[in-house]
């Protein structure tokens, strides 16, 4: 019998869709590869690796009648064994038969529709070359130059913790219509925490990464040493609005989330802060005076995703009858405008608007001529607050998408152009879209990594930002 190590995802995806007697189904088989190192007090702890194996089967049924009128059946499991393959097609089918009417049902994706990303070897990565991996050695040249930044901070009196991980993910999907896509997806990161030898103060940093080439370890221990040195000085400062500089990081964060909550069907619906009062959404509204625009593209640079929909599971805005539906340059706001929200073909049609679906990384970036970097915009600032990061944040009212959250690992004070020092951290009360009305400055776009949701949404390049009145709602005891 052939046994689970040698069959391929393709080969599971075959098996799968010849097993299946629905009157459609798609398949998507996973093989997940990763890799990772740790480190605390300057002493390297743990390394490993890992792998694992998904199998999803979504069954369809018409119940004999036309393409808008049917259930599904969703099943996903860990591990399938080449034996279990038609167990979880018939346990698919069975959900399906026994499920209510699907509101998203649509005619399955073929390869018509999917264009050029249909055929079996696109120009990407081939559909039947073994599935992608990564292992230990994809973090060797980064662990030899971690070795000395240890050893240097040690020398200097300073603690490093910290992590670093590597994920390969290949997706392959097919579906009854004859889809086949795949996509080989790597995803790597770098978090940084700095403590000064009686760990009164730290520092935060992080990056995002494809394959760690691009990782300068030892950058990110000199700007930890740059704000360790910062918070020396620490100032007591009351709750307040101020004058803040968010660096990309926290940008991030902040827009991934008002990237989230811009689904099309709700904002119809009138429950979100896209909802246009009386009815329908607020696209074509001007959020920003700033010339400023937020978009995804599956392509871009050094931020590559999927060119394609793979839904596992069907949504308010996303729908399993969409999966292979291919995904292009999209702009959610343009020069300060709302111009798109996330929808699948069914919602679409729901909230009026034209189809477009989310895409797994994100780009906020100003058309002004040569924004200025991080460094420049505390230069020519007179009293504002400087920030490093966010966490805990959580939201308040979908209305106005207001989210409360704390600062973390360094508040600093900035006055004339100069840091002059470390202040307590601060609860706030924000929302994004607010934020975007109240920009005094936006700075160069660069690669970053969400601190809070980095951990789902990993491909982010934001600016550092200046912004008016940012509200820090009390004082926090959090370090």
């Amino acid at each position: 019998m052939t046994t689970a190590s040698r069959l391929t995802p393709q080969e599971t995806v075959e098996r799968a869709l010849a097993a299946a007697r629905s009157d459609g189904c798609v398949v998507i088989a996973e093989e997940t590869s990763n890799a990772n190192l740790r480190w605390a007090g300057n002493t390297l702890t743990t390394n490993g690796v890992s792998s694992s194996r998904q199998l999803t089967v979504i069954a369809i049924d018409r119940h004999g009648h036309g393409p808008e009128s049917a259930s599904v059946g969703v099943v996903s499991r860990a591990g399938v064994r080449p034996d279990q393959i038609d167990d979880v097609v018939r346990e698919a089918e069975r959900a399906a038969e026994q499920g209510t009417p699907a509101e998203d049902a649509e005619e399955l994706t073929g390869p018509t529709q999917a264009g050029s990303f249909g055929i079996k070897n696109h120009a990407e990565v081939r559909w039947d070359s073994p599935p992608g991996r990564t292992d230990i050695g994809v973090l060797r040249d980064f662990a030899a130059a971690l070795g000395e930044t240890l050893r240097a901070a040690q020398a200097a009196g300073r603690k490093l913790y910290g992590f670093a991980e590597h994920e390969l993910t290949s997706t392959f999907l097919g579906t009854s219509t004859g889809l086949r896509q795949r996509h080989d997806q790597p995803t790597g990161r770098v978090e940084l925490n700095a403590k000064s030898a009686d760990l009164e103060r730290s520092a935060w940093a992080g990056t995002a990464t494809r394959d760690f080439t691009d990782v300068d370890i030892a950058g990110l221990d000199a700007g930890l040493c740059d704000r360790l040195d910062w918070a020396k000085r620490t100032i007591s400062l009351p709750a307040g609005r101020y004058e803040t500089l968010l660096p990309p990081t926290a940008v991030a964060d902040l827009l991934t989330y008002l990237y989230w909550s811009g689904g099309a069907k709700e904002a119809a619906e009138g429950r979100t802060v896209f909802s246009k009062p009386g009815g329908g959404t607020r696209i074509g509204e001007r959020l920003s005076a700033q010339p400023v625009t937020l978009s995804s593209d599956p392509r871009a640079p050094g931020l590559a995703c999927a060119p394609f929909v793979i839904s596992h599971a069907s949504g308010s805005d996303s729908s399993v009858f969409d999966n292979g539906l291919p995904l292009g340059v999209t702009s959610w706001i343009s020069d300060g405008s709302l111009a798109a929200l996330i929808s699948s073909r069914h919602s679409a049609k729901v909230a009026g608007v034209p189809v477009t679906p989310a895409i797994d990384n994100l780009t906020f970036a100003t058309s002004a001529a040569q924004p200025p970097a991080l460094e420049e915009m505390i230069a020519s600032t007179g009293r504002a607050l400087l920030l490093t990061c966010l966490w805990y944040i959580r939201e308040v009212d979908p209305q106005t998408l207001l989210l409360t959250g704390l600062t973390r690992d360094g508040v600093y004070l900035v006055e004339n152009g100069e840091v002059v020092g470390a202040v307590n951290n601060f609860r706030f009360n924000e929302s994004p879209v607010g934020m975007l009305g109240r920009l005094l400055e936006v700075g160069a776009t660069v690669p970053t990594l969400p601190r809070e949701w980095g951990d789902y949404f990993n491909r982010a390049a934001m600016p550092p930002v200046r912004v008016e009145a940012f509200n820090m709602s009390s004082v926090s005891q959090a370090s």
